[in-house]
């Protein structure tokens, strides 16, 4: 058996569950970042339970600083959050200035503390057009600085980078993970709106992978 060498970086939504229970026999450490986006609570309330299930540490870390600095339609309330296609036209307004790099370098500190060699992210291929820190540049750039940052060397670890939302949700599928208690609208109800951008990529994900849609829709 591997040992437990990982912090992940888990926000409790599709893609990062599906990677915290792909990695789940080599986390020592998920850690959620709240950053005062629209979606958080439900999103940490995911996080919870799924971290409960697995007996995985949990840590919420706030970043109360971000949404009281940074300019982004998810730290601006449901109503600005675009309705529509997931592009990049349409979703630049989501973007948190190098949210990506400033949780990573946090996660790496952990790392670092603990003794732990790796850093999970679960970033994909479909957010290469619009978020900058989900590219494989950032990915590459983003590992060697770690390694050169740190005493143990600590690594990187991207495995969706190159990969489509639809190829996640294969893989979740297979291993049975629930993802009716999973959370990805930016708008943030009780319910998926349906009709926001993150929604309509999460319905896509579904219907392309020939896997049955378990979310909750509001529209």
């Amino acid at each position: 058996m591997l040992d437990k060498d990982s912090v992940i970086i888990y926000s409790g939504g599709l893609d990062s569950t599906t990677l915290l229970y792909e990695e789940q026999s080599r986390i020592a450490l998920a850690v959620t970042f709240d950053y005062g986006s629209n979606h958080a609570a439900q999103e940490i309330a995911y996080a919870r339970f799924h971290c409960a299930s697995l007996g995985i540490e949990h840590l919420v870390i706030d970043l109360a600083f971000m949404k009281k600095h940074f300019d982004s339609s998810l730290l601006s309330g449901a109503e600005a959050v675009p309705s529509g296609d997931y592009n990049e036209d349409n979703m630049k307004s989501t973007v948190v200035p190098f949210r990506n790099g400033i949780m990573l370098s946090i996660a790496c500190g952990l790392a670092e503390n603990r003794g732990l060699q790796r850093v999970l992210i679960a970033n994909h291929g479909g957010d290469h057009s619009i978020y900058p820190d989900c590219r494989p540049g950032f990915v590459g750039a983003m590992d060697a600085a770690m390694q050169a940052g740190t005493y143990n060397g600590v690594r990187l670890v991207a495995p969706y980078t190159n990969i489509t939302k639809a190829d996640i949700v294969r893989r979740g599928s297979a291993l049975g993970i629930d993802y009716g208690r999973t959370y990805s609208c930016y708008r943030g109800g009780k319910l998926h709106c349906g009709t926001c951008g993150t929604c309509a990529e999460r319905r896509e994900a579904f219907s392309e992978a020939g896997v049955e849609d378990p979310t909750l829709y509001e529209k």
